[in-house]
């Protein structure tokens, strides 16, 4: 039985605003950054500051960081779910995804520099708790106070990874999808969905049978315009901008 992969980044790329202004790029599974929507809603002079701070300090330990903020100012666990859970899932995206998984070929892998916590509470209020075979993403977790503590996927104390294509120190996302695929492989086809500049590094994994469904207008799209044919990019590259497009890709994916 013929077999495919769809992978995805979360924040940008499966979560879409239905709302968006017409003018305003849209993201891969969600159309915000989840990092930054829950402290633009709980603590906007906090993303005023991680703004700047991110040019000298690393991505997810600026998040935790500020999680530690809001948690000393009283912002509650409740205050945090519910901020996640307001962020609606573009209605064709939950489609698009839905017939795939019900069709029983398509394996699905979250690759995330988002977190657990975000990502688990996120996916459940949309009932879509069982869409992904395996989330890797940042690890965090509550404590008893109603602190969300968070970490980065690699220990900094650690070993850390060879990525020499500009992947975050956190994770490198094309060594995670090689892990994947060598684990729960082979696939007859790998369908990938971004949007950012990390997500060009998995790209360059792929063969040429495998796909880019790549966001317009977003990091991702440059770094192919300006280093895909220099890096030896292989995959077919379908580009779209509203979740109603991604649909339409997706569903002429059905194997």
């Amino acid at each position: 039985m013929a077999r495919q992969l769809f992978v995805f980044d979360f924040d940008w790329s499966v979560h879409l605003l239905s709302t968006q202004h017409p003018l305003t790029p849209t993201r891969s599974l969600a159309d915000q950054d989840t990092d930054r929507y829950v402290f633009e809603v709980l603590a906007p002079d906090l993303r005023r500051y991680m703004k700047s701070a991110k040019q000298h300090t690393q991505w997810t330990d600026l998040v935790a960081q500020s999680l530690q903020k809001i948690h000393a100012r009283g912002v509650t666990r409740e205050q945090i779910e519910n901020t996640l859970t307001s962020m609606p899932f573009h209605p064709a995206m939950v489609r698009a995804t839905s017939k795939l998984k019900a069709e029983g070929k398509t394996t699905f892998f979250c690759l995330s520099n988002a977190n657990s916590i975000f990502i688990s509470t996120i996916l459940k209020s949309k009932g879509l708790e069982n869409l992904f075979d395996q989330i890797t993403t940042n690890p965090a977790e509550w404590d008893q106070s109603g602190l969300l503590k968070l970490r980065r996927r690699i220990d900094p104390s650690g070993p850390q990874h060879s990525c020499k294509v500009g992947c975050s120190p956190n994770m490198c996302k094309g060594e995670e999808l090689e892990a994947f695929l060598e684990e729960h492989g082979p696939f007859d086809r790998v369908v990938y969905t971004g949007d950012g500049s990390n997500d060009f590094c998995p790209i360059l994994r792929l063969r040429s049978q495998d796909i880019v469904c790549c966001r317009l207008h977003r990091g991702l799209q440059k770094r192919i315009d300006q280093e895909g044919e220099k890096q030896g990019l292989r995959a077919e590259i379908r580009y779209w901008a509203g979740a109603w497009e991604a649909e339409e890709i997706y569903n002429s994916l059905s194997i």
